[in-house]
């Protein structure tokens, strides 16, 4: 049985690996926030990505793959996003390095592509246009896996996510091309860890959705398969009105767009 890492375990996606994975892997769980008591075949570490000794201890005494999901997880001022985005990225990294981790899967985000216009649909060879300092940290997210798979031979996947939800639906237009189930979800890290050996992959954290707007054909040799559709809640989502904001409506960051914007939309490709 593999051992599996995971950070931001008390978090949305943390606590539903934890619940799929019980059984199926050897678990060490960390997060700076509270997590529940440990069962059999888990452990908890309280950690801060931010503390370089803190997380290096995370990875002794074994550990097979790490599922990356710690860090500030929303747009925020910079100095509240350096800590756990990019001192803990690189302290993930280097540590799992150290130690011999060879697989690790990152968690990017829509955001590092967010300045995109929403009639193009995205591959996994487009580059970061982030759509604010979250997006930033996590286009810095995918150039460090990209960086440690090439320089010290490491397996690593960074997955551009789209809308994780609790409860497990899409809740708006939006969704309806963002959302991931957490079938899905668990089924696109498992396939991360089990897949054989590739060296770099980016990958579109999104379900089988009618309307997507991100194409995972170039990494198909994960064996990612999803099998949800957001489309099943249209006809409820379509019949409420669209409130979303004219400007957010342009641009594959939706809501993450808008604030604090003071360019020309028009002049954005």
């Amino acid at each position: 049985m593999k051992t599996v890492l995971i950070t931001g375990a008390a978090g949305q996606i943390g606590r539903a690996l934890r619940e799929a994975w019980q059984g199926k892997y050897r678990l060490r769980l960390s997060d700076i926030a509270p997590m529940a008591p440990p069962r059999p075949g888990e452990e908890c570490i309280v950690a801060d990505l931010a503390d370089a000794a803190a997380v290096d201890a995370l990875m002794a005494g074994g550990v097979d793959a790490v599922a990356h999901f710690g860090g500030h997880s929303v747009e925020g001022p910079w100095e509240n996003l350096v800590g756990p985005n990019i001192l803990g990225i690189h302290h993930v990294l280097e540590s799992a390095r150290r130690h011999g981790v060879k697989r690790v899967i990152l968690a990017s985000s829509n955001h590092a592509i967010g300045f995109y216009r929403r009639e193009v649909v995205l591959d996994v060879a487009r580059a970061p246009r982030p759509d604010g300092f979250y997006g930033v940290t996590k286009a810095f997210c995918e150039s460090m896996g990209s960086m440690y798979a090439d320089k010290h031979g490491m397996t690593v996947a960074c997955l551009r996510i789209g809308t994780f939800k609790n409860p497990d639906r899409p809740d708006n237009v939006r969704h309806l091309s963002t959302w991931i189930s957490h079938r899905d979800m668990i089924h696109l890290l498992e396939r991360c860890i089990e897949a054989p050996d590739y060296h770099y992959a980016l990958v579109y954290g999104v379900s089988n959705n009618t309307r997507r707007f991100w194409d995972n054909s170039a990494v198909a040799h994960l064996g990612y398969r999803p099998v949800d559709d957001a489309e099943a809640y249209a006809a409820e989502i379509l019949a409420r009105a669209d409130d979303e904001d004219p400007l957010a409506r342009q641009f594959h960051g939706g809501p993450y767009v808008p604030p604090d914007f003071s360019g020309d939309a028009g002049k954005i490709p």
